[in-house]
């Protein structure tokens, strides 16, 4: 099943994506849900991000192509950070620029998990039943940014800034990650092609290894790191996340 948000009437709306439809629901995406109302077009609709996370929590160096690449070692256990959930921006929204003195700003397609219910130390078998859902996500980062200070990496600060998170158009429930491909076409071409199955550390085990840490709520976002071939974008630019199977997110960057 496919779960979106998108404006109606001035509103956020949220329902399943059925075909070239949306279904309005009233309840909760993670509960009980009804439809509600005559089905729409989703052609031409305001897409929302698809859920609207209390926390987004990004993943550096999780998958073995980028680290063996960069010399980088291989971890030992998740390394994360966060991204304020104000920089969630939904499908077709544009990515604002920043200002020239922030530097170059990097495009990140990802993997990104959804949060079903409430995970606070969950076991490791039953970490995978905490997962929603998946969606796609750029991690758009402010790459100069981040480390202009000797002294203090500024993750929060080059990872946050507005549209920053770019994820949707829509959570599938029934994805399955481990046979997937995931590409970014920067301008139309292609820029990133990996498997997700050359994580360090799959969805399931970022869910229960992060949850010993913090308590994880539904609707709270997981973006599972990227692989080789993130380069700078320029105002202007079109950037399209495609994972087989899942679904294509585009934002214009600028």
């Amino acid at each position: 099943m496919r779960w979106a948000r998108w404006m109606q009437d001035g509103q956020p709306v949220f329902g399943r994506v059925e075909g070239d439809r949306v279904q309005p629901c009233t309840g909760s995406m993670f509960g009980a849900a009804q439809a509600s109302g005559p089905s729409l077009l989703a052609e031409g609709l305001g897409w929302l991000p698809p859920c609207a996370p209390g926390k987004v929590i990004g993943l550096w160096n999780n998958f073995r192509a980028a680290a063996d690449k960069n010399g980088w070692a291989h971890p030992a256990e998740p390394l994360y950070f966060l991204k304020s959930p104000g920089s969630a921006t939904g499908h077709g929204q544009g990515i604002p620029a920043v200002a020239e003195s922030v530097g170059r700003v990097a495009y990140e397609g990802e993997l990104a998990v959804v949060i079903g219910r409430q995970a606070r130390r969950v076991a490791r078998d039953d970490a995978a039943a905490h997962i929603f859902g998946y969606t796609c996500a750029n991690d758009v980062t402010a790459i100069e940014l981040l480390q202009r200070d000797p002294s203090f990496p500024q993750w929060t600060r080059a990872k946050s800034f507005d549209g920053f998170c770019a994820f949707g158009p829509w959570i599938d429930t029934d994805f399955d990650p481990s046979v997937a491909q995931l590409r970014t076409l920067v301008g139309g071409r292609e820029r990133q092609n990996y498997a997700l199955s050359d994580m360090f550390f799959s969805p399931a085990e970022l869910v229960w290894r992060l949850s010993q840490d913090i308590t994880l709520e539904p609707g709270d976002l997981i973006l599972c790191g990227t692989s080789l071939g993130v380069l700078p974008m320029k105002p202007g630019t079109t950037v399209e996340v495609a994972i087989d199977g899942l679904a294509t997110l585009s934002n214009r960057y600028g």
